[in-house]
Order: structure tokens, then C-alpha cells, then sequence
């Protein structure tokens, strides 16, 4: 399957799990948690320290998660992320989004093993519809010179 389809098919339904989402708003794992939730997006979070988000439920791990969220979005330190697809394969979800640069050198190959459809160094902020602010404009610049997923 191309990556472009793959992304499509990962952002829609607009319903997908987030490892790695942070309480702290200056944190990346919350940007993507709080924009996306703007976006329309049903989100479950996964963080072990937190009983909740900004009112949402919070899930200390993959395990806990409901079974009906198939995809899982993860922004975590390259040092968690390994583990976290093999959990989530055990789990059963195997449509995985790593954000770029919460990908460790061995992540393609934990993916292939385990039969997930990996969706790797790319960020979601330029996926996510609509697209806004600097992320719009990088997409038209990657778009113009063909960089953006086929």
C-alpha cells in the first residue's frame, strides 16, 4: 500500500488512541492531543501519569485501551517507542503513526515483524485536515517540489 493511502486511511475515521500525550501544554504529545482534538478527532489518551486531559479519560497503558480505537498515534522518546508497537501489536492494532522523531533506528523493522502498517517520519500536522498556518504552507513546498507522500 502507498504511504498516501495508508495516511488516508489512518485519519479517517477521525478516531485513533495518542501514546505519549503530555498534561504539560508547552509539550509537543499536547499540541498534537489539543489540535487534533480542534479537528474533530475522537482521541484517546495514553499517558502512565495521568487519570485525565483536559477532562478527557486517560489510560495509564495500550492494554487498557477500548477495543473500538484500532489506530494508534505515538509521540513518545525514541527510547519508548519499541516497546509501545510491540504492546500495541499484542493488543491488536496494527495501524501505527509514528511521529517523526519518535522513530528509534530499529522501529521499521518491530513494525514489519509484527505485521503493523507503519506510518513513519512524517508529521500529522500536515495530514490532518485542514491543514493550518506553517504546516499549510510547508505542504505547498513539498507539494511543489514532490515531497509529499505518493
Amino acid at each position: 500500500m502507498s504511504k498516501k493511502i495508508s495516511i488516508s486511511q489512518f485519519l479517517a475515521p477521525k478516531k485513533m488512541a495518542i501514546a505519549g500525550v503530555s498534561r504539560n501544554t508547552k509539550k509537543f504529545g499536547y499540541a498534537i492531543f489539543n489540535e487534533l482534538r480542534q479537528k474533530g478527532f475522537e482521541i484517546c489518551p495514553i499517558n502512565p501519569n495521568a487519570d485525565e486531559i483536559d477532562g478527557v479519560k486517560c489510560y495509564k497503558s495500550i492494554s487498557e485501551l477500548p477495543a473500538e480505537f484500532e489506530k494508534l498515534f505515538v509521540v513518545t522518546p525514541k527510547n519508548e517507542t519499541d516497546l509501545i508497537l510491540k504492546q500495541a501489536s499484542e493488543k491488536g492494532i496494527k495501524h501505527i503513526w509514528v511521529q517523526q522523531m519518535s522513530d528509534s533506528k530499529e522501529t521499521s523493522r518491530i513494525a514489519k515483524e509484527n505485521g503493523i502498517e507503519l506510518i513513519d517520519k512524517e508529521c500529522i500536522f500536515m495530514f490532518a485536515e485542514p491543514v493550518t498556518s506553517v504546516h499549510k504552507f510547508h505542504r505547498l513546498i513539498w507539494n511543489i517540489f514532490g515531497k509529499m507522500p505518493r
